[in-house]
């Protein structure tokens, strides 16, 4: 059954979408097709190549912006699905998903969106959603480190709700222990596979020291041969003094701008920056084998994070029934 909706929603996308102005008249009504790669091949053909444009122009001018533009998309798909809720502006009579606390002084790269959607709106107005722009400048993060190429499923609709609450509850916090990550992915719909492959995205990108405080403590260092003296004691000093909430540290001492495995090498050596990185190998047998894989075959840690961010970016998906094409990312369509 599942196969002929999706034969079906493409033979209805290749008759309409030549004549359809929107990606709304393409689907015709709420038909719960699935999410597809050639979506906007006629209502939007330049869509994806706007999109890399305005990403590696950011990225050319910080390269911190790529490890922001893929956290974006990771903290709308664990907030009842990729629906650009992230993105949501709170007003007068709408409380948005960007103070809660995962996300509140935290996340980036708003701007970016906005620069790509305004640009969109003019060559395809109303056509492709925020969401599937989320999803697209994620992958383009990535090839732009320098790690793997997948296509986009695209046909997202934008939500037209937000939900600080679950912001708060869904989203995995840096401290959080193996047995807490893997029930905040499952309770998503993602394996704990999923979610060391996904921790690999900890490859690129900072930290504030607020969020490794926990490592800094002496308590916190075992006799285990995982932990890293002489790595606690570096980032006990970059975090000492006052005004330290707005230090940052690399997720990746070593490569920190480059999408490699390079942050599952520096899980076995001690060298993980968040408590929840770390305790993928110190805290569960399972996710330590699965790092030790990746250390040794890289390409296997490529393919598994292909799949694995497919995989998220399919959750929840919406319906023209229950959702739309957002004219501006942070607020919904008035009309």
């Amino acid at each position: 059954m599942g196969m002929q909706l999706a034969l079906l929603c493409l033979v209805i996308l290749k008759i309409t979408s030549a004549f359809a102005t929107t990606l709304n008249e393409a689907y015709g009504g709420d038909t719960g097709c699935p999410l597809g790669t050639d979506i906007y091949q006629y209502t939007c053909p330049e869509a994806e190549a706007i999109i890399f444009s305005w990403v590696e122009q950011a990225v050319s001018e910080d390269s911190r912006m790529a490890a922001s533009l893929l956290r974006l998309h990771f903290h709308d798909c664990f907030v009842n699905g990729c629906d650009a809720s992230v993105l949501l502006d709170d007003t007068q009579d709408f409380v948005g998903e960007k103070t809660a606390a995962p996300n509140l002084n935290s996340l980036r790269g708003f701007e970016v969106i906005d620069q790509i959607k305004s640009e969109l709106e003019l060559v395809c107005p109303q056509t492709v959603s925020c969401a599937d722009i989320l999803a697209t400048v994620a992958r383009d993060s990535v090839v732009l480190s320098g790690g793997p190429i997948w296509e986009v499923q695209m046909g997202r609709k934008d939500g037209m709700t937000a939900s600080k609450q679950a912001a708060n509850n869904n989203i995995p916090a840096p401290n959080s222990t193996v047995d807490v990550l893997v029930t905040k992915f499952e309770n998503v719909g993602l394996t704990l596979k999923d979610m060391v492959a996904l921790s690999g995205a900890h490859t690129i990108g900072k930290a504030r020291c607020t969020t490794f405080s926990s490592r800094l403590q002496s308590s916190s260092i075992s006799n285990s041969p995982y932990d890293n003296i002489d790595f606690i004691a570096s980032l006990q000093q970059l975090c000492s003094g006052s005004n330290n909430n707005n230090r940052v540290a690399n997720l990746d001492l070593d490569t920190p701008a480059t999408f490699d495995n390079q942050y599952y090498v520096n899980l076995l050596s001690g060298e993980g920056l968040l408590p929840s990185d770390q305790t993928l190998v110190s805290g569960n047998d399972q996710t330590r084998q699965i790092v030790q894989t990746y250390v040794e075959d890289p390409f296997t840690f490529f393919e598994n994070f292909k799949y694995s961010m497919l995989k998220m970016g399919n959750l929840g998906s919406l319906t023209p029934a229950n959702g739309e094409i957002r004219r501006d990312c942070r607020t919904i369509n008035k009309f």
